[in-house]
């Protein structure tokens, strides 16, 4: 019986390459008047943006990269499509997040310094703005953001990093820590509640809410507002509805820092669904005239 020969193994499919990320905004000024740099390397009008530094989040990004090319500082408001598309030199996609956005301040850019990266920047009308720019996914981008450029202000819900467990603390509970997992994630949130112009802090009076938004409070100097209804021990569904109903009907950009026992009624209240999320994980509700128009969930991996 002549002897069976041996299959060539398959050729592995090659795995494609990872997207290249990048975060840019889509920034507006009174006036319906919209933010436009030059990059003379390219010779077109966009809007600001740039890729991520490793380890870094795409909200942090986009605010660090307006502030790289324009000078200003910005906050984010609302979260717009990706852009996808092929990049010329190399067989990889680039990725890049937007958002619409608010100078914080000053937004004068008249002293700007021309350099090799971005030679111009301007506040142009968005109908100059639809001729001046360069590529027709900016155009689309400006479209998109146009149609929601209304003034809004975040309510951030943040669950508190991870602790220690239940059964390894033998204290009272109130006290139980964070991990120094749960401290390291608490450092990583910094700039992304500073993306969102976060200027109030709520938070459970327990350890491990207290230690989540500590960082952040420490950097900016916000103070940090205790409410008992955020805890897992004196939560009601009238306490968490009273709390939310005035930060919805506030102005001031807020973080919301409690446990996960807590979450599902922060919600209720603010008429979004639950999205069961991990510690260290927040979502972002972008609200007008009291109601909530969009939401975003961000995790730090």
């Amino acid at each position: 019986m002549p002897a069976t020969r041996p299959r060539p193994a398959p050729t592995p499919t090659p795995r494609p390459a990872p997207d290249v990320r990048a975060a840019g905004v889509v920034c507006f000024a009174p006036g319906k008047r919209v933010l436009v740099v030059h990059r003379p390397k390219y010779d077109d009008w966009s809007f600001p943006k740039g890729k991520l530094d490793p380890g870094e989040h795409a909200t942090a990004a986009a605010v660090r990269e307006v502030a790289e090319e324009t000078g200003l500082h910005v906050r984010l408001c609302l979260p717009l499509p990706d852009q996808r598309y092929p990049l010329d030199s190399r067989p990889r996609t680039k990725r890049v997040h937007y958002w619409t956005g608010r100078a914080v301040g000053d937004d004068d850019v008249s002293s700007y310094r021309p350099n090799a990266e971005i030679d111009e920047v301007r506040w142009v009308p968005v109908e100059e703005a639809r001729d001046l720019l360069t590529h027709v996914r900016d155009r689309a981008t400006l479209e998109q953001a146009t149609a929601q450029r209304r003034r809004t202000h975040p309510v951030v819900v943040l669950r508190h990093a991870r602790a220690r467990s239940r059964r390894a603390w033998r204290g009272d509970d109130r006290r139980r820590p964070l991990l120094r997992t749960g401290e390291l994630d608490a450092d990583r949130l910094v700039p992304l509640l500073a993306a969102y112009g976060v200027t109030e802090i709520v938070s459970s009076p327990s350890t491990r809410c207290l230690q989540t938004v500590d960082p952040f409070a420490r950097v900016t100097g916000w103070e940090v507002r205790t409410d008992k209804a955020l805890t897992e021990e004196r939560c009601s569904t009238s306490g968490v509805a009273r709390l939310v109903s005035g930060l919805l009907e506030e102005r001031a950009p807020t973080v919301v820092c409690t446990h996960r026992p807590v979450l599902p009624e922060v919600f209720t209240a603010l008429g979004v669904a639950d999205p069961g999320l991990s510690p260290g994980e927040l979502l972002v509700a972008h609200v007008r005239k009291g109601v909530v128009v969009a939401h975003e969930r961000h995790g730090l991996r």
